[in-house]
C-alpha cells in the first residue's frame, strides 16, 4: 500500500525545504508525486519575474493554487490565494510579472503547442 504524502502547510516557508530542480525557462519544480508520463501529478512551482509557460492544452483538470505572488492568463490576474481550475479542452499562456510560488495538480499531463 501507498503512503500518504502529508504537507503540514501549505504557505512559502515549506517550499523552501524542497528539492527544487529546472523545469522551464525562469520555473523550478518540486515534485510531490508522479504517475507515469500519462497519469496524474502534483507539484510546486516557483516562477522567476517574468517567466512563462507557453501556450497548452489541459487534457484533463489542473488545479492550480497561488501560494504568494501572482500570475496571469487570458483569464485574468490570479494573486496569492486564489485557486485556477482549468476544466480539460482548455488551452492558455501563463505569465508571472513579479515572480510567484504555485502548489498545482495534473489529473493528466498537459499537451504544448496543441495543433490549431
Amino acid at each position: 500500500m501507498s503512503q500518504a504524502i502529508l504537507l503540514p502547510a501549505l504557505l512559502p516557508d515549506a517550499a523552501s525545504t524542497l528539492a527544487w530542480q529546472p523545469f522551464r525557462e525562469g520555473i523550478e519544480i518540486a515534485w510531490l508525486y508522479q504517475n507515469g508520463s500519462h497519469g496524474p501529478a502534483a507539484a510546486y512551482l516557483r516562477y522567476a519575474p517574468g517567466a512563462r509557460v507557453p501556450f497548452h492544452l489541459h487534457a484533463g483538470y489542473e488545479h492550480v493554487f497561488v501560494l504568494e505572488g501572482s500570475q496571469s492568463d487570458h483569464n485574468g490576474h490570479h494573486a496569492t490565494g486564489t485557486l485556477v481550475i482549468n476544466p480539460p479542452g482548455t488551452a492558455h499562456e501563463v505569465v508571472s510579472e513579479d515572480g510567484c510560488l504555485v502548489l498545482i495538480v495534473w489529473e493528466r499531463p498537459v499537451i504544448l503547442d496543441p495543433p490549431a
